[in-house]
């Protein structure tokens, strides 16, 4: 337990939970969302809300469920231990998937330098598949080494996109962005709904945010504010950056663009900056890249290590490195690279996203549907119970709605996926009950 005069702050923890959400999971939306036009801000004004919404209900299951496993002990609280399973397992396969379009993301910023990536689609998943093994294998020297790589490398998206809310006005051509708002002519809840999984994307690893309130001072009262601050502020940037974009960069071409934060850069100064920029987009996706792979083989890990996953994942090194678990996450990420060719990146990466947002709202639902358990458990006061009931119901139900947005594809998929796990859980519920969490 921390002394009082070593632990963290507001303002310290506030800013350590926006670092954490803004990894690179924005750096390839704003030309997807051009998809549909800058009628897709609406969008972001949604999933604002309800990610303010999951950032409360979790840092007060966080605050109040001090078992390990995170997202999957909350879950159990409420619906036991099959729960615990089906968290940890779609929480796993999300992460698989998001390695997957973080590494597609990755490639569509390299092209500005290595243009052979884009001359056909195979040659895309060659680069893919290269990124992929290289953060693999960077991981297997533990977990010092890719946390000192991670936290240097986050700002090579923060400091572009939050500096592109800052100056990118001066640039802001209304003109430009009026004639991109709705250049399809969609209904108003077509488009939002068609930008909810994306700008959900963005803000995935909110479910980390309450995950060390034991180091926090007044951590009931301030746990769930840095939630709450750092999930607005990361809103702020997000939806001013996509919205200075589509002011500057006519809408065709951002959205036909690979990488278009280095694109808007070139329009703003020139090709060189635009070239700057696009190198620290690269940097920030392999540094994200290295920090969920290795998060990805913890969860496994701690998983197997209470008996819900196979032994193999929880096998460490002298470096205290899952490798082998490590390796087998490998091989998925690259089948799923090669079932989700795609003769553009955008398109490879949409997909992607869609699917990883529909698999990560089965864990965020369950656990999030656990809050009422926890608070009741810990007898808490009836007014905090009643805002955190109220809170945790809007949560849950953005979350639903989120699984709408992705679409019937996704959720087809998605779904087979799920219940897959299912067939795993009857296994694992065979053994010995002794050996499995309460």
């Amino acid at each position: 337990m921390a002394s009082e005069a070593n632990k963290m702050g507001l303002v310290g923890l506030t800013t350590i939970v926006t670092v954490n959400m803004m990894g690179s999971g924005i750096i390839m939306l704003p030309a997807s969302l051009a998809q549909t036009g800058a009628i897709s801000l609406l969008s972001w004004l949604v999933t604002a809300v309800g990610a303010m919404c999951i950032a409360y209900a979790f840092a007060k299951c966080g605050m109040y469920c001090d078992r390990d496993g995170g997202m999957s002990a909350y879950a159990s609280e409420a619906h036991g231990k099959s729960s615990f399973f089906i968290a940890s397992y779609t929480y796993y396969v999300c992460l698989v998937i998001s390695a997957v379009a973080i590494a597609v993301s990755c490639v569509g910023y390299l092209e500005e330098f290595i243009p052979w990536l884009k001359a056909s689609s195979f040659n895309t998943f060659i680069g893919v598949v290269v990124i992929l093994v290289v953060t693999m294998v960077a991981n297997f020297k533990g977990p010092k080494i890719t946390g000192q790589i991670s936290t240097f490398t986050v700002w090579g998206v923060i400091i572009p996109v939050v500096g592109l809310s800052i100056i990118g006005w001066f640039w802001f051509d209304p003109k430009i962005f009026a004639s991109a708002w709705n250049p399809h002519q969609e209904g108003t809840m077509d488009a939002i709904s068609s930008g909810i999984a994306l700008t959900l994307w963005a803000f995935l690893g909110i479910e980390s945010a309450g995950a060390n309130s034991a180091t926090v001072e007044n951590p009931k009262k301030n746990v769930p504010l840095a939630c709450m601050l750092a999930t607005s502020f990361t809103a702020i940037v997000y939806i001013t950056s996509t919205a200075v974009i589509q002011g500057i960069v006519p809408n065709a071409a951002l959205a036909a663009s690979d990488a278009p934060f280095g694109l808007v850069y070139t329009y703003m100064f020139n090709p060189t900056v635009g070239l700057i920029i696009t190198a620290l987009a690269v940097t920030a996706c392999i540094g994200s890249l290295l920090g969920w792979q290795f998060t990805n083989a913890q969860v496994s890990k701690a998983a197997a290590d209470i008996n819900l996953f196979p032994k193999i994942f929880s096998s460490v090194t002298k470096d205290n490195a899952p490798v082998k678990g490590m390796l087998i996450m490998l091989a998925l990420e690259l089948g799923l690279a090669v079932l989700t060719i795609s003769p553009t990146l955008i398109k490879q990466f949409n997909v992607l996203v869609n699917l990883a947002v529909f698999i990560n709202m089965v864990p965020y639902i369950l656990s999030l549907t656990g809050l009422e358990a926890i608070l009741r458990n810990n007898n808490v006061s009836s007014k905090e119970y009643r805002i955190g009931a109220v809170v945790g119901t809007f949560a849950v139900a953005y979350s639903i709605y989120g699984v709408y947005a992705c679409g019937q594809q996704a959720v087809f998929y998605g779904a087979i996926v799920t219940f897959i796990g299912y067939i795993f859980y009857g296994f694992i519920a065979a053994r010995d009950d002794k050996k499995m969490p309460a």
